[in-house]
This record gives structure tokens, C-alpha cells and sequence, in this order.
């Protein structure tokens, strides 16, 4: 399984083998059943709460075809994880930000950052991971290398090329307008703010006064 959409890959975020830990060939349609579970038990039980036996058992397979293909709770959940940032990314537009107007441009890169732009259970994972910090520390540093900085870096990206453009001061602050950016979903999220789809356009609506040029 070596193309970008198949489940399975390492700590690096490289393409495991499509043979699975037995030396069988791996059946990816199983692979992502016990993906999809794995993904259902973090929300509902949280990392140290979930078992690979309920895994199992909701994906209606064996725990030995778990281990055949994962060493253990913390390898799957990784791939679980890259799975849904994969999956993110293949539902963003096609359109490039280079062809787009300035304002535009900046509200779908404000709009990628929301943690639930793919999955709406997102903030649920986020906090789990965040109280895992000291007992699992790896699943939030690979949350972070895998997830919230390219979503961050991205709107760096795009206010840096709006700023050749001509289009947004030069002496802009990229990385604290791209961390407000990233912090308003979390805000909305904490104060109950649920319903989001113009959360974008309504930061954009107070930052754009402040940073156009």
C-alpha cells in the first residue's frame, strides 16, 4: 500500500509495507475498518481508556489480526491519526491561492486551520491528546508535526506571499496573526460556540482592516 490514500504508515510518516506483520498480504479495506473503529474509540473512550479488544470487536475482526498488522495501541492510533490528515487534505479545494483575490486567499487559508475543517470530532481528540501530554507525550508532538503546524505554516505561507503581492503590510507579524487565527477555533469551541461555518469570515472581517496595506 504505497499510494498517499492507503492506511498504513510509519512514525515518519512514510508508507509501511502491504505485507502485514505475519507476511501476509495486507487487505486494505480491513486495514481501514480497524482505522475507522480505532478512530470511533479515541472519541468515545480516549487514548488510555481504549482497548484494542473493543477495537476489534467494533471493526468485527480479531485482536491477532490487530497485532498482525499494528505492534500496539500507540502504532495504530498514529495511523489512524495520519489517515484523517490525509483525508483532510484531499478534501481542500483545487483552486491555488496564488489566483485568488487577497482576502479571499486569507479566509480559505484562516478557514484550513480549523481543527474540524475534516472531522468535527477534532477539539474532542485535541483535548485528549493535551491530557495525555505526560503519560503519552508522542501522540500530541506527532499532532503537532502532523497537523497544527502545517495548518499554521500554511497561513504564514499564504500572508507571506500576499505580502509580495503588495496586498498586506510588510511588517506584519505572520506567525501571531496565524496563531490567533489557529486559537479563534478553540475559543469558539470552549465557549460553546458549535455551529463555526463563518467563524472564518468573521475573523477575517476584524484582522483584514489591521493588516491590509
Amino acid at each position: 500500500m504505497s499510494d498517499a490514500s492507503s492506511v498504513g504508515v510509519d512514525a515518519a510518516g512514510q508508507p509501511r509495507s502491504g505485507v502485514s506483520r505475519g507476511g501476509r498480504p495486507r487487505d486494505p479495506a480491513l486495514d481501514e475498518s480497524i482505522i475507522k473503529a480505532t478512530r470511533r474509540r479515541l472519541v468515545l473512550d480516549g487514548y488510555s481508556d481504549m482497548s484494542l479488544g473493543d477495537i476489534a470487536a467494533d471493526a468485527g475482526v480479531s485482536r491477532p489480526t490487530i497485532y498482525r498488522r499494528w505492534a500496539n495501541k500507540l502504532e495504530l492510533t498514529i495511523d489512524a491519526l495520519d489517515w484523517g490528515f490525509r483525508r483532510q487534505q484531499d478534501s481542500y479545494p483545487a483552486a491555488p491561492f496564488e489566483g485568488m483575490p487577497a482576502e479571499e486567499a486569507f479566509t480559505e487559508a484562516v478557514r484550513r486551520v480549523d481543527p474540524c475543517y475534516f472531522n468535527p470530532d477534532a477539539m474532542v481528540l485535541m483535548g485528549n491528546f493535551m491530557g495525555e501530554t505526560l503519560r503519552t507525550p508522542e501522540l500530541l508532538d506527532h499532532l503537532k508535526e502532523r497537523a497544527v503546524e502545517p495548518r499554521v505554516r500554511l497561513v504564514e505561507q499564504v500572508l507571506a506571499g500576499l505580502q509580495d503581492r503588495g496586498e498586506v503590510r510588510r511588517d506584519l507579524d505572520r506567525h501571531t496573526v496565524a496563531t490567533l487565527c489557529f486559537g479563534a477555533y478553540y475559543s469558539a469551541f470552549l465557549r460553546g460556540e458549535h455551529h463555526r461555518d463563518d467563524l472564518a469570515e468573521k475573523v477575517v472581517a476584524v484582522l483584514w482592516p489591521a493588516i491590509t496595506a
